[in-house]
């Protein structure tokens, strides 16, 4: 288990991620996380929970209307 240390940044407070957590998550400096509460506590993710949420719903979508979008591509 990895540990963080909360550190000064500005005038804001950071905590910055040692490599294997960053290589783990395949991000870099510039990169933007996703902070989400969950009932185990917060969690950081590379991936916007929204475009998931949008993802799945198309895939949905897609294997309902399956004949409609075929017709639809001729």
């Amino acid at each position: 288990m990895a540990t963080v240390k909360i550190t000064t940044v500005g005038n804001s407070a950071g905590i910055v991620l040692p490599r294997e957590i960053l290589d783990r998550l395949r991000v870099g400096k510039g990169d933007v996380l996703y902070v989400l509460e969950t009932p185990n506590g917060i969690e950081l993710t590379p991936y916007n929970p929204e475009f998931v949420a949008q993802l799945e719903a198309a895939e949905r979508v897609m294997r309902e209307d399956r004949d409609v979008l075929r017709k639809l591509a001729e």
